[in-house]
């Protein structure tokens, strides 16, 4: 909540700076494509073995999504990535800098519905709400660490919401700011000789930089 409450703020400040210009249309499609980076906030903790936590580090990729705006205020918005690459660490709960103990990589499609403030602004502020599905694959664990263990960490549905703000270049391009927070809650599994499955709030703040074209 405390998240969501930091978004509402930030667009609420966008929307009181917002300049006029050439305003958004019913029917344009606003295409903004850059790098984005994932931030997570997690920490999870392995019952078959005492006293480890598990994280997962930031991960950078380049990011696309497309906004096609159905009134000069309202728009749905696909988001789509070049795959996410993340660092596994482990450690004990309470002590040093965790090791990198495996590696994975995932997909985040998201889609959403926003509201654009003032679409007839050179610096347009928008918020939007919507649902993500986050795909892990290529799961690696470090077999000198754990000897025959396979990890596997299963996909994920959670809540997405964003905020952001095209700023005008000039007639058709625009720079884009995005800020979303996603709910990705996966169950990871270490199998071996024992086998144990936890759940990871990963929750990452997703934040990019774009370009975006609009036609």
């Amino acid at each position: 909540m405390t998240k969501l409450f930091k978004l509402l703020t930030i667009v609420l400040g966008l929307a009181l700076v917002a300049l006029p210009a050439q305003a958004y249309e019913k029917g344009d499609w606003v295409i903004r494509g850059g790098v984005g980076m994932v931030s997570p906030e997690s920490t999870a903790y392995v019952d078959s073995i005492e006293d480890l936590s598990i994280s997962v580090d930031d991960g950078t990729s380049a990011v696309i999504s497309g906004t096609y705006m159905f009134t000069p205020n309202w728009g749905f918005d696909i988001l789509a990535s070049w795959p996410f690459s993340h660092d596994i660490k482990a450690g004990p709960a309470a002590g040093p800098t965790p090791l990198k103990i495996g590696e994975t990589k995932h997909l985040p499609p998201t889609f959403s519905f926003q509201y654009h403030f003032a679409p007839d602004a050179k610096f347009a502020p928008y918020a939007g709400l919507g649902l993500n599905y986050t795909l892990f694959f290529d799961e690696e664990l470090d077999q000198t660490l754990f000897p025959d263990t396979d990890l596997s960490i299963d996909g994920s549905f959670g809540v997405a919401a964003q905020v952001g703000a095209d700023v005008e270049l000039s007639e058709g391009w625009a720079l884009n700011l995005d800020i979303r927070y996603i709910s990705i809650a996966p169950d990871v599994t270490l199998s071996g000789a024992e086998s144990d499955t936890i759940e990871i709030d990963i929750n990452p703040m997703v934040y990019s930089l774009n370009l975006v074209f609009v036609f």
